[in-house]
């Protein structure tokens, strides 16, 4: 699979982070000026205060030394303050920016759902949207600003002290550009291939844990909880182990640039007291000339930890971008038309659609119609098209030839979602948050009042069921609906679709996953409850089609047979063979 980096280079993700980040390059800019205040500052306030030291101990007036006494104060104020500002405005940058991103991120997550998501493990893809988006404000944070305040302070502190000490300078400067250059060269090299892993070994993790989570119930009901369990552990051994190595490279950095600063400031204390001996340099100054370096080593201290950083940073910011240019289903129209109002009437005419690599037809000239008050059942085995045909009304999937019209406009030129604010969708595993039943109904309309929601919860039977709770619409739910039964769980997705209001209803195989009783239950009441608007039911069982005006029985994405229940039954092709064999297997023909 060839990744953002293989198409633009290792470096793009790291452009185009940076030009997300350009909105609040000011607070950066901003919070770079402070960061090199507040190490200016230190150096200022160790320099004045060797000075100061050093002139006192030749007893001079008060005078004399009052302003390096002001100077002290100053910069131990200044090192403080800007040091605090530095951290409130560049955090404030960097959280805006994550914040942008993260919902651009899930902006784009909205565009590739449903069918465009299996493309990515749903637990990695949490690792991407929440570890490697927080991994993206090191770049603004811990690499870029170090950089930039070592260039700029360490060409002022090599002034100075060149100044005072042309030999002392030319020493720091080697020092500076040694732990500044080659050091951190040396980590970035060592450290790119761990980095690079592990972004990847932390959402092989992630995405461990979560099917260990999602999945207990069906592991410990195989046995295979032991072998799930294990492969989390090798994933975290793996996530330690990169860490350990992280840090071992980041030792070596350290240990390397601590040399640096050891050799510069003997160096500069032995050029020093050679030129006062020499008469070359006032003693006062001796000081400030061996204890600058000792300071100005700040600059580049984290400069190898942001070189490290930096690599792991390239990485994430890749598998972000992965996310956010990964190409969606349905591309929306650039100038989409306006929707009539109701009623509306959805047309299928000649409809072909094919998945990606696959040369036979899902769906293969199939024709219905929906208007107010028809409801039309779509049958067959699995495998037949029948969600695929669901797919392709909803705008989650493009239809490659043929015709799907909304009065008499192609679907592709209106807006996706204007365009599901009139068709709903019902599906076989409709959602059920960890929240309260109210929440969870208020999803489809924020501003429902009790009378509605009520409404809504005795079309599907729930009403009742729902003033017997001891906190009724307050109760809580469970992750997944997990305190409700399989049938309360659908019925209560079918009440959020009736709240919605929608003047056309696709109903994915409502009763799967159900016991055949309830599941039938749940369809007589669905057709019951949707008579006064257009209805598209997907189901496998025949039972209750009686009361629907069209049937379409599907087999390899082709109409075998279309028309009534009972003509279907006297044609006695597909649909009445369907009909005798569940028949047969029912309780009622035993």
């Amino acid at each position: 699979m060839r990744t953002l980096e293989d198409d633009h280079g290792p470096q793009a993700p790291l452009l185009r982070t940076l030009a997300l980040a350009r909105p609040a390059a000011g607070r950066l800019a901003l919070a770079t000026l402070l960061g090199a205040g507040a190490v200016g500052a230190a150096i200022g306030l160790i320099a004045t205060s060797a000075w100061l030291i050093s002139r006192s101990a030749q007893r001079p007036q008060e005078s004399a030394v009052a302003i390096a006494i002001v100077g002290v104060q100053f910069f131990a104020l200044s090192r403080g303050l800007c040091r605090y500002a530095e951290r409130i405005v560049g955090h404030d940058a960097a959280f805006r920016v994550l914040s942008n991103l993260r919902v651009n991120v899930y902006e784009r997550l909205e565009r590739l759902a449903p069918l465009g998501l299996p493309a990515f493990r749903s637990g990695d893809l949490l690792a991407r949207l929440v570890h490697d988006v927080d991994s993206l404000q090191d770049l603004l944070l811990r690499v870029m600003p170090p950089f930039a305040i070592a260039i700029v302070v360490g060409a002022a502190t090599v002034g100075l002290v060149w100044w005072m000490l042309p030999a002392a300078g030319l020493i720091l400067l080697v020092a500076l550009l040694l732990a500044g250059t080659l050091v951190p060269w040396l980590t970035g090299t060592l450290a790119a291939r761990t980095e690079a892993r592990q972004a990847a070994a932390r959402g092989e993790l992630t995405s461990s844990v979560v099917d260990l989570i999602e999945g207990a119930p069906e592991l410990a009901v195989n046995g295979a909880t032991a072998e799930q369990l294990g492969r989390a552990m090798s994933a975290d051994a793996e996530v330690t182990l990169l860490a350990g190595t992280a840090a071992r490279t980041a030792g070596i950095g350290q240990g390397l640039t601590s040399l640096c600063i050891g050799l510069a400031m003997w160096g500069a204390l032995v050029v020093g007291v050679s030129a006062v001996h020499e008469g070359r340099l006032d003693g006062v100054l001796l000081a400030g000339i061996a204890l600058i370096p000792l300071v100005a080593f700040e600059l580049v201290t984290g400069l190898p930890s942001a070189t490290q950083t930096l690599q792991r940073v390239r990485r994430s910011a890749a598998r972000v971008f992965e996310v956010m240019h990964a190409p969606p289903p349905i591309l929306e129209p650039a100038h989409p038309i306006a929707l009539s109002p109701r009623p509306h009437t959805l047309r299928v005419r000649d409809l072909r659609f094919s998945y990606p690599g696959d040369d036979r037809w899902a769906l293969a000239g199939v024709d219905l119609d929906l208007s107010l008050g028809r409801r039309v059942a779509v049958v067959g085995p699995s495998g037949a098209g029948k969600s695929t045909l669901a797919g392709v009304l909803l705008r989650f999937l493009p239809y490659e030839s043929g015709s799907v019209t909304l009065d008499d406009v192609e679907i592709a030129a209106l807006d996706g979602d204007q365009y599901r604010l009139v068709i709903g969708l019902v599906s076989q595993d409709a959602h059920v948050f960890d929240s309260t039943l109210e929440e969870n109904l208020r999803l489809a309309k924020r501003d429902a009042t009790v009378q509605e929601i009520d409404n809504a919860l005795a079309g599907v039977r729930l009403l009742d069921w729902t003033r017997e709770l001891p906190h009724g619409l307050a109760t809580e739910v469970g992750e997944r609906g997990a305190r409700m039964s399989g049938g309360q769980r659908q019925r209560l997705a079918i009440a959020r679709a009736l709240l919605a209001d929608f003047p056309l209803l696709v109903l994915d195989e409502p009763g799967e996953h159900l016991d055949t009783l309830t599941a039938d239950a749940i369809v007589a009441d669905l057709l019951a409850i949707t008579r006064d608007r257009a209805t598209l039911l997907i189901t496998h069982r025949l039972t209750g089609l009686q009361d629907v005006d069209e049937v379409l029985v599907l087999d390899h994405g082709r109409v075998l047979e279309r028309g009534t229940h009972g003509e279907l039954i006297g044609l006695g092709g597909r649909y009445a063979e369907l009909w005798q064999r569940e028949n047969a297997m029912s309780p009622q023909g035993v």
